[in-house]
């Protein structure tokens, strides 16, 4: 299977980079890894409405011309259903069982994600009620798809 985090922005601190890095290496044994970036909007401090709107649509555009139309889709959203970490390996390996040879996880922004992009998701995970630095969810994202495959494949890995 093919595993793709697509994601809003660079990751602009070196230590997010390694930690990323170091679990595609690990993933490396158990399904093809990959990460794609797109550019982010500039955000200014004092957002209407309808610029966060604005901005959020523009990344979205992004991030859609990016989806694979076969691919099953999950968006991370504060909103999103929360899982175990053996229910999210569980998730994983349905998604390959019935027939999908690739999964996307996406990550907005800092504004989150426009409703396009939420519509356009098969599912819709939650991390936790708390907020997370975007790229810090790379890093969260990516040791829970590595601990995944540790579960899935019966290997030990810590709780």
């Amino acid at each position: 299977m093919k595993i793709t985090i697509l994601c809003v922005g660079k990751l602009k601190e070196s230590f997010y980079r390694e930690a990323v890095e170091e679990y595609a290496k690990r993933l490396s044994k158990y399904c093809k890894f990959e990460i794609i970036e797109v550019a982010d909007e500039k955000t200014p401090e004092h957002l209407s409405p309808v610029q966060a709107s604005q901005i959020k649509e523009k990344e979205a555009v992004r991030l859609l011309a990016r989806l694979d139309p076969e691919a099953y889709v999950c968006t991370l959203e504060i909103l999103g259903q929360r899982y175990t970490s053996e229910a999210f390996a569980g998730l994983i390996e349905k998604t390959a069982l019935n027939g999908k040879s690739r999964m996307v996880f996406v990550i907005g922004g800092s504004l989150g994600l426009h409703e396009s992009v939420v519509n356009r998701a098969d599912c819709h995970i939650s991390f936790s009620d708390l907020t997370f630095p975007h790229q810090l969810m790379r890093v969260i994202l990516s040791e829970q798809i590595y601990r995944a495959y540790r579960i899935i494949q019966g290997a030990p890995y810590h709780k």
